[in-house]
Parts: structure tokens; sequence; C-alpha cells
């Protein structure tokens, strides 16, 4: 089977209540293809993936007061430091996004991957036509 006679498969997210982690590992082999059973590694998948309510996303223990999140300019000084429970409330689809990319494999399929995720804050998304699976 090749890529041309796959047909896509919108799998919903509903991320209210969920921890940050587990959502991230069950997307990220969502996201592969790796709960199907003609997973190949080289190739992209056809699943998309939708997650709804980012905002309500939720991290245990003292993650949210201790772990910092690093990011760099590229330029000399350009490091910069956020406590996750900050970039958590300014910007929850930044930390969700980097959490799921770290569990994808380093190569060139994975920016393809990344496309096919689609983050929003609130419980509306445009995608309502091409759902046909809701997990969790």
């Amino acid at each position: 089977m090749n890529n041309k006679t796959k047909t896509e498969n919108w799998i919903h997210i509903d991320a209210e209540g969920l921890t940050l982690g587990r959502v991230s590992s069950n997307v990220a082999k969502y996201l592969q293809g790796k709960d199907s059973p003609d997973y190949v590694p080289h190739q992209l998948s056809s699943n998309f993936v939708i997650i709804t309510n980012v905002n309500k996303i939720k991290v245990t223990g003292n993650k949210s007061k201790n772990k910092e999140i690093f990011s760099h300019s590229g330029y000399m000084g350009g490091l910069k430091k956020e406590l996750l429970g900050d970039l958590l409330e300014s910007n929850p689809k930044k930390v969700l996004r980097n959490s799921i990319k770290g569990m994808l494999p380093k190569n060139k399929l994975s920016d393809k991957l990344m496309n096919r995720l689609k983050l929003y804050e609130g419980n509306r998304h445009p995608h309502n036509a091409q759902i046909k699976v809701v997990k969790e």
C-alpha cells in the first residue's frame, strides 16, 4: 500500500485535564502511524492529529515551579530561561509542540509530521468535517 492509496485519518484529542507527557507520547505514536498495522518507519503516515483545550493541560509534581525551559536565539548571550508554569500560562501551544517534537525521530520526516499536528486552545476547531476518530 503506498501513500496515494491511503486515506487520511483525523484523530481528535481533548486535552482537558490530561498530563503533558502522556498526551505527547500518544500523539507522537499517532503521528508516526505506529498504531496501524502497516507502519513503516521511513514513510509518512496518513494520520493527522487535532488537539483541543491545550490551555487546560496539566503537569504533575513541582515541574511548573522547578522545571526551566531553555531557548537560544543563536547570538552571543541569547540564552533565555523560563519556568514551565509561566510558559504554560503564556503559550501552552509552544510547550506541547516542543514536547511532541522531542518525542519524534530526528530525521527529515519530523517536520512533515509536525505539519500534521493542529493545536487549538479552545473547544472549537475548523476540522469538523475531517474527524473520524476521537481518542481519550
